[in-house]
């Protein structure tokens, strides 16, 4: 049987889990990383890094360092690194991050904000260099 909890963590800059069989409802924040295995529904801001691991489901907007989506993740995400959607993730939401990657077979719905330079064939010239 799931527990469910109302939750606002901070942490010293350790990492936190909240197991398979735990939901948690409510604000999550912290220094450290946070892996999710189970069910949050709730805002997360953390420091360190966001796991959603597979069979997770994660209803919510998402503030952290870099986000690694494996399950299900239904809300905004704002990384100040990379953003790593893996095949299999269900994920709806608009995407801010460093970088992005989305991998075959993984489901996106949403808007991507992200730096990149583009392939020197799509930009006509012979250095995707960004000029000033």
């Amino acid at each position: 049987m799931a527990q469910t909890r109302s939750a606002s963590r901070a942490s010293s800059g350790g990492a936190g889990v909240i197991g398979a069989s735990t939901r948690v409802r409510g604000r999550i924040t912290g220094d450290g990383d946070l892996t999710v295995e189970g069910q949050v529904e709730g805002d997360i801001t953390v420091r360190g890094d966001v796991v959603v691991g597979e069979g997770a489901s994660v209803t919510s907007n998402v503030d952290a360092h870099a986000v690694s989506i494996s399950g299900t993740l239904e809300g905004d995400v704002n990384a100040r690194g990379a953003v790593r959607i893996a095949a299999g993730a269900k994920v709806r939401g608009n995407m801010q991050g460093e970088h992005v990657s989305i991998e075959e077979g993984a489901e996106f719905a949403g808007r991507l904000d992200c730096e990149f330079e583009l392939p020197p064939e799509l930009t006509g010239s012979t250095s995707s260099r960004k000029r000033s």
